[in-house]
């Protein structure tokens, strides 16, 4: 017998071998623990919205920190849906409503649970809010400047069973003038909340061209010229003098785009400061103002879109990281708000990454004249990737008005 045997033979005896190892993993995967984020940060919203005929995913890699999604395996734990090489993916039927535990867990090459996350999946009823007059303003950046996710959701709403949303705000196009947001490339929370330039507040609410470089909507001086925030004043010129039902924030891009790692928590802390005078500057204006927080959604899947748009002067897994540092914090600072009126909207999840961004035909190298597709975009989604972010914002409206309606005041 050779030295190999007797050493494999002693690790056998020992209970050490590979071997004898199996019925422990076996064990250990039968276990459920708390949830735990687990070095990957593995992060799940509290709540995901779903409405039948709409479908809803969760795509793994926007949930986590991870620069090798595949060399996990995740295991999505649901009595509802399927789940797919890169997602969970459901849509909903009518007999799917009500509410159902959610979570997932991530194993690694030894079937060890590395990080677990729940939440719940909430199916409303098809006919929620139906009929309901609602107006929505949705404020943001250059994503809420494209107009896509606010059309989708008119188009959503033309059905009798959906609410009937009129949209407040700025015309973009005047193909669409129901069409009406306030989303302007390259803004931020703080340039909402206090950049004000008098001389270029001379034009009307259509001209929205000229708005895109003047002061903020939200601000008007008083009789001795001082700038403000004044959300009544918004509310007459824009919405007849009514406060909003539902008011939604996606920000967040532009605000932390240059951090680091090393200044990250500063960047954030400063969107978070004029976040909140937007926040409590709807409320001033009607306390029952549903707000939803966007959680802003990741970058496109590879590097390719970064390059295209900047060279060599982002990465996509600095933009990433930053981009989850956000989502981590805007989940501890407005998640469990809702007695506020304040609630969460997981348009991270349903976002696809990959195909749902723009991408274009080229060359794969000078030298050869096959070609490729290659992401070409590195923070702003397609029109098929604007219409998942509408999808998400309408079974959140939609969640709302199945459970307290609207006063309408």
């Amino acid at each position: 017998m050779t030295h190999r045997f007797f050493v494999v033979l002693f690790a056998i005896l020992l209970g050490t071998s590979s071997f004898a190892q199996a019925p422990l993993s076996a064990q250990s995967a039968k276990q459920k623990p708390a949830q735990f984020s687990g070095t990957i940060r593995l992060r799940l919203p509290p709540r995901l919205y779903a409405v039948p005929g709409i479908e809803m995913n969760v795509y793994f890699d926007n949930i986590c920190l991870t620069v090798t999604p595949l060399n996990v395996v995740f295991d999505a734990v649901c009595a509802k849906g399927k789940q797919q090489v890169e997602r969970w993916t459901f849509v909903p039927t009518e007999q799917d409503v009500g509410t159902f535990p959610f979570a997932v867990e991530v194993r690694d090459e030894l079937n060890r649970i590395i990080a677990r996350a729940e939440s719940v999946l909430e199916v409303v009823p098809e006919k929620a809010g139906g009929g309901m007059p609602v107006s929505v303003l949705t404020v943001g950046d250059s994503l809420t400047h494209a107009a896509v996710y606010p059309a989708h959701l008119l188009e959503l709403c033309k059905a009798d069973a959906n609410p009937q949303i009129t949209l407040v705000g700025h015309v973009p196009g005047a193909k669409n003038p129901n069409v009406r947001i306030e989303g302007y490339g390259g803004w931020t929370a703080r340039r909402f909340a206090t950049f004000y330039k008098v001389e270029e507040r001379q034009s009307g609410p259509e001209d929205w061209k000229t708005w895109n470089s003047s002061s903020s909507p939200f601000l008007y001086a008083d009789g001795s010229g001082k700038s403000g925030l004044d959300f009544a004043r918004y509310c007459r010129e824009f919405n007849g003098g009514k406060g909003l039902d539902f008011v939604t924030f996606l920000l967040g891009c532009n605000d932390n785009f240059g951090a680091n790692d090393e200044t990250i928590e500063a960047s954030i802390d400063t969107m978070f400061k004029y976040y909140d005078m937007l926040v409590e500057m709807v409320h001033q204006v009607r306390k029952d103002t549903k707000i939803g927080m966007l959680l802003l959604v990741p970058p496109s899947g590879t590097q390719d879109g970064f390059g295209a748009n900047y060279k060599c002067g982002q990465t996509r897994w600095q933009y990433k990281r930053n981009q989850h540092r956000v989502v981590e914090r805007t989940m501890e600072k407005y998640g469990k708000r809702e007695k506020d009126n304040i609630f969460l909207i997981p348009s991270n999840v349903n976002l696809d990454c990959l195909h749902n961004y723009s991408s274009s035909k080229v060359q794969w190298n000078s030298e050869t004249k096959e070609e490729g597709s290659r992401l070409n975009n590195g923070v702003h989604p397609s029109a098929e990737g604007y219409r998942q972010i509408g999808d998400t914002i309408f079974c959140w409206i939609k969640a709302q008005l199945a459970t307290v309606p609207v006063s309408g005041k």
